[in-house]
């Protein structure tokens, strides 16, 4: 007990407590059995998440690379599984003895092989960002409605206990009317970033047109595979939508928000010598109803904390700030005025000094530490597969998210302030603007 640590304690306890709500559940010792398409970095670590529960089952494996396969495959076997194999997803599909599937591919294939999926009747578990295009978005939301299957979008904070803790504080108005709500993704990769390599033969010409899927044909480029694929608009959002979709979730949910009325962008390749295409540097700023705005900002030249704590986000409310870091929040107090501003006149001024120092603070601080582990999110949704409830990040509500920040990147792409129709999904002031709100698939693609 000694080795164990507060972070440790926090995610153990919150995992008990869930797990003592499920066991309630008619059918909760069923194994809900599970097809993953997508084994690489994200998708190995969600395929973790789901290991840590008892009541699921591994019964098919679906990636492009063998290798991936294998190593999933591996965790599999210590638990006395072999699970089928499949190269295509569509294959994985037809099987009877599956009840959901985990997408973790790349951002531009989730769309289609989500609509795939709940067509051949399965739940989804989707990573994040649900979509690369808005009406991506909307569709699925759409596909999901009529098949009736439960969905879980990847942004796993909706599923944390010391996050949702944390929003609803905020939403209490504990911390006043909140008017600003920041976040930050810092991190150094000046000078030479992901490098650049020059196009080349694909190793597979197969894999390589599969890999790319809807997206236009182009040479190949190690770069704009695997991993690396999120520096390249044609495949992702880039850091806006891959950890900005976290933070514009976190924020909107804590303030209770849904849709912008307004958006712009700055940003560029200023600094750093490598083939990618999104920003090295980037601000955003959402303004949304009831006089709340919302900001991203990316700096990958310079690691220097973008606030006091260096947490990834702070809101600002008018009785005190919440800073949320990785494992904990904390709220600093906000020092109230008796009495209004005196002007600061030559008469004034004396009285102005007479009361300085007549202050208080209307709340006392509050912080808390836990865990964003996605086993939490996973626990979720194997508990609704069974109850088929709505999942704490569902379908529409990743949409909503995920949107937020493809608007953003439009904006970037137009360098216009642009207003927004949340109920209409479509910019109100520029119909150049709208053309970007989808893409032409390539041939032999199509979104069902």
């Amino acid at each position: 007990m000694s080795n164990l640590t507060r972070r440790d304690f926090a995610r153990a306890a919150g995992l008990a407590a869930t797990a003592a709500s499920y066991s309630r559940i008619l059918g909760a010792n069923d194994r809900v059995r599970i097809g993953y398409i997508g084994l690489g970095n994200r998708g190995d670590q969600v395929q973790d998440a789901f290991l840590e529960h008892a009541d699921q089952e591994t019964v098919a494996l679906c990636d492009l690379r063998d290798d991936y396969m294998d190593w999933a495959e591996r965790k599999e076997r210590k638990r006395g599984l072999k699970p089928k194999r499949f190269k295509d997803y569509r294959k994985l599909l037809e099987l009877k003895d599956m009840d959901a599937v985990v997408i973790c591919t790349p951002d531009h294939w989730h769309a289609i092989m989500f609509v795939d999926a709940c067509r051949a009747g399965f739940d989804v578990y989707v990573e994040k960002p649900l979509s690369l295009t808005v009406k991506e978005g909307r569709r699925m939301v759409e596909v999901a409605r009529e098949t009736k299957r439960v969905t879980q979008v990847g942004i796993h904070r909706r599923s944390s206990p010391f996050l949702t803790e944390a929003a609803k504080l905020v939403r209490s108005g504990y911390i006043g009317h909140v008017t600003i709500g920041r976040s930050y993704h810092y991190r150094n990769e000046w000078p030479h970033g992901i490098g650049n390599p020059p196009d080349t033969d694909p190793p597979n010409p197969w894999e390589w047109d599969q890999w790319l899927g809807p997206a236009p044909m182009q040479p190949y480029n190690r770069n704009k595979s695997y991993y690396n694929f999120r520096w390249f608009y044609d495949f992702s959002g880039g850091q806006l939508t891959n950890f900005g979709v976290h933070y514009m979730d976190m924020l909107r949910w804590a303030i209770g928000l849904e849709y912008p009325v307004s958006v712009t962008a700055v940003g560029g390749k200023y600094v750093v010598q490598d083939n990618r295409q999104i920003p090295d540097t980037l601000e955003v700023v959402w303004e949304f109803p009831g006089g709340h705005l919302i900001t991203f900002s990316q700096c990958d030249s310079n690691l220097a904390p973008g606030n006091l704590q260096n947490s990834e986000m702070l809101l600002r409310g008018t009785k005190g700030t919440m800073y949320i870091h990785f494992s904990r929040w904390e709220i600093v107090p906000e020092q109230i005025n008796d009495r209004p501003r005196f002007p600061r006149s030559p008469i004034d001024r004396e009285g102005e000094r007479a009361n300085r120092g007549i202050r208080r603070p209307l709340i006392e601080a509050k912080r808390m530490e836990g865990s964003q582990d996605t086993a939490f999110h996973a626990r979720n949704f194997l508990d609704c597969v069974k109850s088929r409830k709505k999942c704490n990040c569902d379908v529409l509500t990743g949409h909503i998210s995920t949107t937020n920040t493809l608007i953003a990147r439009i904006a970037l792409f137009t360098k216009a302030r642009l207003d927004w129709d949340g109920e209409k999904e479509r910019f109100t002031n520029n119909e150049d603007a709208n053309k970007l709100l989808h893409y032409e698939y390539r041939e032999g693609y199509e979104l069902g």
